[in-house]
């Protein structure tokens, strides 16, 4: 009994502390959300454009910060294994959550447990884009072009198994064209070596891309969505010049490690859907080429499983790996 009653008193402590801070305000401090790829890319400007709105809106710091490797698993795993506060965020897309599952046998953690969904941000169409050196001026163009010259023109993504690396597989595939992968950390460098004419091709968000496009650094040819972009309303779809049914989009979405209050994650949850609704943020989604999309932790959890079945099938039967 003399040693049971010290551990039911630390015991019980335990529990009021809990109770404390669970009835502490929040955030009443800054909050991190953690971008798995380097600065630059669509996750990393949608995360920026989001966390300015949920500062003003919690009356709090919201960082950025940026940790990229391993085609986002470095930045995945610190939040799978940081503390379920709400103090530290990931701001996923489709390769970190539905992708990675299945392209790497081992992940540092558990892709089925390791994270709590808060919200889908925006669906990431891709552009299929050349290096304005590259003399196609259209798809069909191009297609003709790489099959002239197999294995001589070059394309940069944001990472092996990626949306990217996986649209670009999908058009290969789709035309039997044979062009060489050039894999980067993160569509930031991927871009600027597209933009330098060291690789020829690109597919990357327009989210991340429709400035260079704009200023006429970089040709579009086309867009990887069922329909056109808004951002980009002279490009067509992929669909539309001569692959019927072709549709790959990215997505970006906030989650928190596992573990996270139920409570906590609905106020995040509803709070980044007002941010998003917001007449500004919209337009400003909108123009970079964003579909803006913020919906429930269990929707953005039903978008997440019903892509990382898709993609998983894409993986295994064109037997895609991360090499």
């Amino acid at each position: 009994m003399r040693k049971f009653i010290p551990a039911l008193i630390a015991g019980i402590a335990s529990i009021g502390l809990q109770a404390a801070i669970a009835q502490q305000p929040w955030p009443a401090r800054a909050v991190t959300i953690v971008v798995p790829f380097p600065p630059g890319g669509g996750t990393d400007t949608g995360a920026r454009i989001v966390a300015e709105q949920l500062s003003k809106k919690w009356e709090q710091p919201v960082l950025i910060e940026n940790k990229g490797g391993a085609a986002g698993q470095i930045g995945a795993d610190l939040v799978a294994k940081a503390k379920p506060d709400g103090y530290t965020l990931l701001m996923g897309n489709i390769g970190t959550q539905s992708i990675n599952p299945s392209l790497y046998p081992k992940l540092p953690y558990n892709p089925d447990s390791a994270f709590a969904p808060v919200a889908l941000v925006a669906e990431l169409p891709l552009a299929m884009m050349v290096n304005p050196a590259v003399p196609a001026k259209t798809v069909k163009e191009f297609i003709a072009l790489a099959k002239s010259q197999p294995g001589k023109l070059t394309y940069s993504s944001s990472g092996a198994g990626g949306g990217p690396h996986l649209a670009a597989e999908m058009f290969k595939d789709s035309t039997g064209s044979f062009i060489l992968h050039v894999p980067y950390r993160g569509g930031g460098p991927a871009i600027a070596d597209l933009l330098a004419g060291h690789v020829q091709l690109s597919f990357m968000t327009v989210l991340e891309a429709s400035g260079h496009i704009k200023a006429g650094k970089l040709r579009a040819l086309a867009v990887t969505s069922d329909k056109r972009v808004p951002a980009l309303p002279d490009v067509p779809t992929l669909a539309e010049s001569g692959l019927p049914g072709f549709n790959s989009i990215s997505w970006i979405g906030l989650l928190a490690p596992a573990g996270t209050p139920r409570e906590l994650v609905e106020k995040m949850s509803a709070d980044v859907r007002d941010v998003v609704a917001r007449e500004d943020v919209k337009a400003r989604l909108v123009q970079l080429g964003a579909v803006p999309a913020a919906g429930t932790p269990a929707q953005f959890g039903a978008l997440i499983d019903k892509d990382r079945k898709r993609y998983g099938q894409i993986i295994r039967e064109r037997n895609i790996t991360a090499n």
